[in-house]
């Protein structure tokens, strides 16, 4: 039980990356607190992994993250995995784009963040470590992609962001690491392959691009978000961790 009394908050838990990790994190014995804006989704996830608490969330909702944050106990870890992906080169992203996806991807990081972290520098002192991880992107400071032009902007942003976290709190216990992921196959990746003008060709380029020769499951991610998290990485700060099947290669 690597995360056995450990206290994790899990964002965009409803599904995808955020739900796995959730289950994945409960299974390793942490009370898990799991919060997405999709009530729908969310709800069915205690049905599935028993004793994970849930909460409805906006993570753009300043006013709501303090009132939850004021409710619950000090956390141990956060993952910060809620974002969206915007298609398009530099001349599709309008201004009303461009804020939103700052917004969620990167400014409801440091919303949360902001409002967890004294609990989790209490959490830190008293037991020696607690960890903060914000999911980035292998689009992003680390690799430029075709038609990602804002979301790659947002995820260097978070990877500025984690590195900035790391180096003021590193001598408080407190580690901050972004986790990278290639391309996974989730519902929000999905929902892109059918939105494209052919979809087969769609699936067909995602897939190429990973030199694995398969997209990335869910559960390939879930490993490396239970290490972060865990004692395991105490002398683990201020990183951009990449899990990409080989794209960066």
């Amino acid at each position: 039980m690597r995360l056995k009394d450990k206290t994790i908050l899990v964002s965009a838990a409803g599904q995808g990356i955020g739900r796995a990790s959730a289950i994945a994190c409960a299974r390793e014995g942490a009370k898990v607190i799991a919060v997405d804006i999709n009530e729908a989704t969310l709800s069915s996830l205690p049905d599935e992994c028993p004793g994970v608490e849930v909460h409805r969330l906006d993570v753009c909702d300043r006013n709501r993250i303090a009132e939850l944050a004021g409710k619950l106990p000090p956390l141990d870890g956060l993952f910060n995995c809620a974002g969206f992906v915007h298609h398009g080169t530099i001349l599709d992203v309008s201004e009303e784009d461009w804020a939103f996806s700052f917004d969620l991807n990167v400014a409801s990081m440091y919303r949360m963040s902001k409002a967890f972290l004294p609990g989790m520098l209490e959490q830190a002192k008293s037991n020696g470590s607690a960890s903060i991880l914000n999911m980035s992107s292998m689009a992003s400071s680390i690799k430029g992609f075709p038609v990602r032009a804002l979301y790659g902007a947002t995820k260097a942003a978070v990877i500025g962001l984690t590195k900035s976290i790391a180096a003021d709190f590193v001598k408080d216990g407190l580690r901050c690491n972004a986790l990278c992921p290639g391309t996974v196959d989730t519902p929000s990746l999905r929902g892109r392959i059918a939105a494209a003008d052919d979809p087969v060709e769609a699936e067909k380029n995602f897939i190429a691009r990973q030199p694995m020769g398969r997209l990335a499951t869910v559960d390939d991610m879930t490993p490396m978000v239970v290490y972060l998290l865990s004692d395991e990485s105490q002398f683990v700060s201020g990183q951009a961790i990449l899990v990409d099947g080989g794209v960066t290669i």
